[in-house]
């Protein structure tokens, strides 16, 4: 059963609706389930060999349609779109269908094929002839710019040669293009190469410095010196809003020129869609050869192709290549064919017209943005008059293409006189005796650069009704571009309120960026001036600028390690900054060294408070590493003490109990027979921070808590714990520690002294009463031992090897 147009239809609908619901998805394509239970178990390199061969078995539609999906969805970004194709509508819808119909009609019978064929195309350019004001024109249909080009090119050597289809290149001698210095002229240059003419045939010509565009005068004079070379001028390329600057060149005078030295004049460029607004009647054929529509672009309809309308011309050869339906490619206007009839004039020129006068607004909501200057071309600069009146009036190319304005740029330069101070107006004369001048762009073109990549990014976020792009121009720098022709599938020029909203974000962070500026001058002289800050530059940053808290003598020690210690102090900084505002983050300097970054600011930020706010929390800063480099410090010390203690204790716990208890098998026996004493063994150490001293541990293990003068009360009858057995002072590591004794076994040969008893009328409490320092309390110990030994007291009664004494 023959399934017809119908059915392609209904299936191709299908499929683009497939895969217009298709979701992003991370997993990769082919590393589902399925891939492994039709593979089998396998091994890895049967796996990888057959990932490179056609499969051996077919696919059903299904699959491989599956396939195609899961293609499209798979993304490796977290950040992409819910759907990684746009919706379509009516007429992209039906602009993708025909290219499936182009490809089903190429298999029609030859002679029926050139029916169609001439049928399609035949409509397709009468349709644009009526809606550009072309009258009879011919045209030819091409996949992208590059190829109308060669076409055109084309064109004007058989205009100029009628023998070049035979004769070749030798029939013409040196033929020379001219073109814009604003145009690109990357597309010249392949149809070039294509026929095999040097590119030095292109001449580049400058711009008129007031108009931007093609300057006539110079034209003129490169023609003669062409000339007079025995060269041979063939094409101008007029700027029409091709350029980034939506430059538009004069037509008139370009004609008289063409039409002097017998050349053909071709335009290209957005501002071309403004023909289609003109509701009177004009004949454009009389001013141009030849011009490119990209209405695909225009229209926001995808897959239209780029039509050249041109005037006919009588030749043989070039009239059998353009009757081939193969050859000729004319098939291909079936797309733009079938989107005509679905949108219709009036919706075609309502659109255009729209687009139009969203640029007009947008011109005059930049311009009057004070520190905004607009780059583009100015509607109506040359007559005055707006679009809306010129398409109502008799036809003239030239004033409607001057009203009509296809692109705006624009960019920051703070070209206003911004004074340096915020407040009363006696502030700023004080503040330019310094020797501050206003922030100009002249003298801080990458600065200003970077305001713009700043606002760019910024209207992009709060506008997404608006396609902005932020274009590096070659002139000026960074500028931000609108251009509501150059649509995406489906796109569609903004709203009255997203006009709105654009010039209240416009307006609120051109303010900002002014206040920015403003600042900018202060902060850097406060900075030069300021003994501790140091100035370091950005070159990526867009913010108010970024400096260095540097203490005194540090500039002239930054080591290795200096740098390090310098690049923690900031990082410090920066973290307790947060903790006040949020226009502080963390910097890195050319030089790799650590800074603080200054964000952009308002008209009421005072400088001098956030660069104090910096010094004195630097300072801060400084104070408390200091207190941690003393704090570690002590605790460094404390753990040599420890070592030195704990060593120092099991050499004298070694001799007090003997040898012999530490010599294998022997020692078990002699401590069966005189057991050792259960509280001789090596008592720990705890560090007091507070005091700076390293205490023994059998307090902490004998009543299960750390004692300090606050927990005193938690004793038993409020009793004081008592004096640590062993205290060293961690700031006089010299001085000698303090040891529970225990008598040898010989009494006459090796007795040492026990430390005394708390006296009878100060008590245990008085005895561990804690001092407040490790001075004091080095003192306390070192006193107690020496009246230990004036004291009128007996002499404890020696004990018997591995006996010990209990002071607790």
């Amino acid at each position: 059963i023959r399934s017809g147009l119908a059915e392609l239809e209904l299936r191709s609908s299908q499929v683009l609706q497939r895969l217009e619901n298709v979701k992003v998805s991370t997993t990769p394509p082919g590393s589902g389930h399925e891939r492994d239970e039709q593979d089998g178990q396998t091994d890895g390199v049967e796996k990888s060999i057959d990932d490179f061969q056609l499969p051996s078995e077919h696919r059903v539609p299904s699959d491989i349609l599956k396939s195609l999906e899961q293609l499209v969805a798979y993304t490796d970004s977290d950040d992409d779109a819910e759907f990684p194709l746009p919706a379509l509508d009516d007429v992209s819808h039906l602009a993708l269908i025909s290219h499936s119909i182009v490809a089903y009609l190429s298999h029609l019978d030859r002679q029926q094929l050139l029916r169609v064929t001439n049928s399609i195309s035949g409509d397709a350019t009468r349709w644009l002839g009526t809606l550009f004001h072309f009258n009879n024109p011919a045209s030819s249909f091409h996949a992208d710019n590059a190829d109308a080009v060669l076409r055109t090119v084309r064109l004007a050597i058989v205009a100029r040669c009628p023998g070049y289809l035979e004769g070749g290149i030798p029939a013409l001698a040196q033929p020379t293009f001219y073109i814009s210095e604003n145009t690109t002229p990357v597309r010249l240059q392949y149809a070039c190469r294509q026929l095999g003419i040097p590119l030095d045939a292109i001449k580049i010509i400058p711009e008129n410095s007031q108009f931007g565009t093609m300057d006539i005068a110079l034209l003129q004079k490169q023609i003669q010196l062409d000339v007079t070379s025995n060269r041979t001028p063939l094409l101008v390329v007029a700027d029409i809003g091709a350029s980034l600057c939506g430059y538009i060149d004069n037509l008139l005078r370009l004609r008289d020129v063409c039409k002097a030295n017998n050349m053909w004049l071709h335009a290209s460029g957005h501002g071309l869609a403004a023909l289609v607004c003109a509701q009177q009647q004009g004949h454009v054929e009389d001013v141009l050869h030849s011009m490119a529509l990209n209405l695909g672009s225009w229209l926001g309809v995808p897959s239209l192709p780029i039509v050249l309308l041109h005037r006919p011309l009588q030749n043989s050869a070039l009239s059998a290549f353009e009757s081939d339906p193969i050859l000729s490619r004319r098939l291909n206007a079936l797309s733009l064919w079938t989107s005509l009839q679905a949108l219709g004039q009036k919706a075609i020129a309502e659109r255009l017209h729209v687009a139009f006068q969203t640029c007009s607004i947008l011109f005059e909501i930049a311009s009057k943005c004070e520190g905004v200057r607009v780059l583009s071309h100015t509607p109506g600069a040359q007559t005055g008059a707006s679009l809306s009146d010129i398409i109502q009036s008799p036809f003239n190319v030239q004033a409607l293409f001057d009203a009509a304005a296809p692109v705006v740029a624009y960019q920051f330069d703070g070209s206003t006189t911004i004074p340096l101070g915020g407040g009363s107006g006696s502030a700023i004369p004080e503040r330019e005796t310094d020797g501050q001048k206003p922030l100009e762009k002249v003298n801080n073109a990458s600065y200003f650069d970077r305001l713009n990549s700043w606002l760019g990014q910024i209207l992009q976020r709060d506008c997404p009704n608006f396609d902005f792009e932020v274009i590096e121009h070659p002139t000026h720098g960074s500028c931000i571009r609108y251009c509501p022709l150059e649509l995406g599938l489906g796109e569609q020029p903004p709203s009255s309120e997203n006009l709105e909203s654009f010039a209240q974000s416009l307006e609120a962070h051109v303010d900002i960026l002014r206040a920015t500026i403003k600042h900018k001058a202060r902060f850097m002289h406060l900075v030069e001036r300021s003994d501790v800050l140091r100035l370091v530059p950005l070159p990526e940053w867009a913010g108010m600028g970024g400096v260095r808290f540097v203490p005194d003598g540090w500039e002239s020690l930054l080591t290795d390690q200096a740098k390090t210690e310098l690049n923690k102090l900031n990082i410090d900084l920066v973290e307790a900054l947060k903790s006040t505002d949020n226009a502080f983050s963390l910097g890195e300097g050319t030089d790799g060294l650590i800074c603080v970054r200054f964000g952009m600011v308002t008209h009421e930020t005072e400088v001098e408070e956030l660069l104090d706010l910096v010094v004195t929390v630097g300072k801060s800063v400084q104070e408390n590493s200091r207190v941690l480099d003393t704090m570690s410090e002590i605790v460094k010390k404390g753990i040599e003490a420890v070592t030195a203690d704990l060593q120092r204790e099991s050499e004298e716990k070694l001799w007090q109990e003997g040898i012999l208890r530490h010599v294998p098998v022997v020692g078990r026996v002699f401590n069966w027979w005189s057991p050792p004493a259960k509280e001789s063994g090596i008592k720990g150490r705890s560090l007091n921070l507070t005091q700076g001293v390293v205490e023994s541990t059998e307090n902490i293990y004998k009543y299960h808590m750390q004692m300090t003068g606050a927990t005193a009360h938690q004793l038993p009858a409020n009793r004081s714990p008592p004096t640590p057995m062993v205290q060293t002072p961690v700031a006089a590591p010299a001085s000698p520690p303090v040891f529970p004794t225990v008598e040898p076994a010989d009494p006459e040969n090796n007795q040492q002294e026990q430390p005394p008893p708390p006296p009878p009328d100060q008590g245990e409490g008085a005895a561990a009463t804690p001092t407040q320092n490790h001075v004091d309390h080095a003192r306390s110990v070192s006193q107690s031992s020496g009246a230990s030994s004036s004291m009128a007291e007996p002499k404890p009664k020696p004990v018997p090897i591995g006996s010990a004494i209990n002071n607790n």
